[in-house]
Formats: structure tokens, sequence, C-alpha cells
């Protein structure tokens, strides 16, 4: 029987595990992410700092986290959120970088991460909207967001291009 996978908040002790996961999720699906593997691969552990919501002085409402799921000491998967601290749009909070090692897919990692990090965004103060986009090709991740209640608003062909290869971008939303 599989050891269970527990979700919680990163801290900085758990960078370094951040960025191994990251670089090897950024290597393995070069279409899935925004950033680049050789790019990211030069960024330290603790360039990630931000993604977690504790440097952010003064800030009190909450909405920058970045979730792990561990499975032992393993991280497994990772879910961060970020918000605008702009006054116009701070209501407004971005799910990124969805990750989960290819040996736990279709496990219920992702649903468990995914719906954490929902919940998390729901008790932040004043955040009523989640975005995310998703590479409009990955079929498995867009039907997860949409078992959440996520919903396509737009789309973005060739948002980015690996390898000279257009890739187009579809931009979710969920109302909380």
């Amino acid at each position: 029987m599989p050891e269970p996978v527990a979700i919680r908040r990163l801290a900085p002790p758990d960078l370094a595990a951040y960025k191994a996961l990251r670089d090897a999720m950024l290597a393995a699906h070069p279409e899935a992410f925004t950033s680049d593997a050789a790019t990211e691969r030069e960024r330290s552990a603790d360039s990630y700092l931000s993604r977690l919501g504790t440097a952010r002085t003064g800030h009190t409402e909450g909405g920058q986290f970045t979730l792990g799921a561990w499975q032992g000491q393993r991280l497994v998967g990772a879910l961060s959120c970020e918000r605008d601290l702009r006054v116009k749009t701070r209501h407004v909070a971005h799910l990124i970088g969805m990750m989960v090692r290819a040996d736990l897919r279709n496990a219920g990692v992702g649903h468990a991460l995914l719906q954490a990090g929902i919940a998390a965004a729901r008790g932040a103060e004043g955040v009523t909207m989640l975005t995310l986009s998703v590479t409009a090709s990955n079929a498995a991740a867009i039907h997860l967001y949409e078992r959440a209640g996520f919903t396509r608003y737009g789309s973005l062909p060739g948002a980015i291009r690996v390898e000279g290869v257009p890739h187009a971008k579809d931009h979710m939303v969920l109302t909380l």
C-alpha cells in the first residue's frame, strides 16, 4: 500500500526540495510551463522565497503561498498562488506552477493540491476570484480544473514556444 500524501504550506526549509521538484518538472514537461528549465536551473532555492508569502511585509490579507504534497519526506507535488497587492486587482489570485511527479499522476495528488489551494485562497481576505493558465493540449489538467469548477474564458494561441513549436495557453477562472 502506498504511503499517504499530506498537503501543507511550504516553509523556507522546504525550498531546496521545491527547487529540485520544479527543476525536474520543467525539464520533463517543457510545454506545460511558461518558465524554461535552463533559466530556472540557474536560480538558487532561496530565490523562490517570495512564493511562500512570508516576505510580504505589512500585508496581512494572505493569498500568496505555495502548497506542497508530501509522501513521507519526499515532496511529490506543489502548487503556488500569487496575489497582486494593487487595490483594484487584489481580489484576484492566480494559481501557478501546478506539478505532480509522474509516478503519482492519477493518484489524486493534483486534485488534493488543487482543493487545498482553492480553500486557502477562499481563506484569504478579499479574494473573490482565482485564475490560472494551462497549456491547451493538456487535456488531463483541463479536466482536473473543470471538475473543480474553473471555466475557460479565453485562449492565447502560440502563448509559449518550445523548441520553436507554438503552444496555446487556455485561461481559466473560478469565482469563489
